[in-house]
């Protein structure tokens, strides 16, 4: 499946991204929060504690005027991980539902200025790939919807294959090698430096 992302619905692809994601961190328990995930650096409750800032920092970002860089890292899960998430969830939906939000320039981060469809993007592609993280690192299946995995797919093939870009120190890991005809999230996951085939160690 082929998609268009100068077109495409991403508003309503991101939403789909971030019920994606909450539905596996509904899941998680307390004695999950210490676990691994495919994020080697991370362990499930810094994971969750990444999302949660991210969600804040890109709906704080898209807003008038722009985020502050503190607000990237001051997320907090407080003793309710699925619930800070699904507050700074709808913050980041809402903040993206602006009608001129395509047309917005948005800062993000240490990376740049981009148009907020292109944050968007950035945004959705997060989202889907740290869900599948949480749901990895718990053992819990974790379907997105074609139209979203074409989405991600798209995304993830424009992330340049650069040092300055992957591995140690950088935002992405290196990509890793999967079949040719591989499906396509599985390529997705490839394509951020994930191996489709991590499990949690026993």
């Amino acid at each position: 499946m082929m998609i268009d992302l100068t077109t495409a619905d991403l508003r309503a692809l991101h939403r789909s991204a971030l019920d994606l994601a909450g539905r596996a961190i509904a899941q998680v328990t307390s004695a999950d929060l210490d676990g691994p995930t495919p994020c080697a650096e991370w362990t499930l409750g810094e994971l969750l504690l990444h999302m949660v800032s991210e969600n804040r920092g890109f709906a704080a970002a898209a807003a008038h005027p722009p985020a502050q860089p503190p607000v990237w890292d001051d997320g907090d899960l407080g003793d309710d991980p699925f619930g800070a998430y699904h507050d700074s969830a709808a913050a980041v939906a809402k903040a993206f539902a602006a009608p001129d939000i395509y047309e917005r320039q948005v800062e993000v981060r240490e990376f740049g200025v981009f148009s907020g469809r292109t944050a968007i993007g950035m945004h959705m592609i997060d989202c889907l790939v740290h869900g599948w993280d949480v749901a990895a690192s718990i053992g819990a299946s974790y379907r997105p919807d074609p139209e979203l995995v074409a989405a991600g797919l798209a995304v993830a093939a424009r992330i340049p294959d650069t040092p300055k870009s992957r591995g140690p120190g950088a935002a992405f890991d290196t990509r890793v090698p999967v079949p040719d005809d591989a499906p396509d999230f599985q390529r997705v996951l490839a394509l951020l430096g994930r191996s489709p085939s991590w499990t949690a160690p026993c």
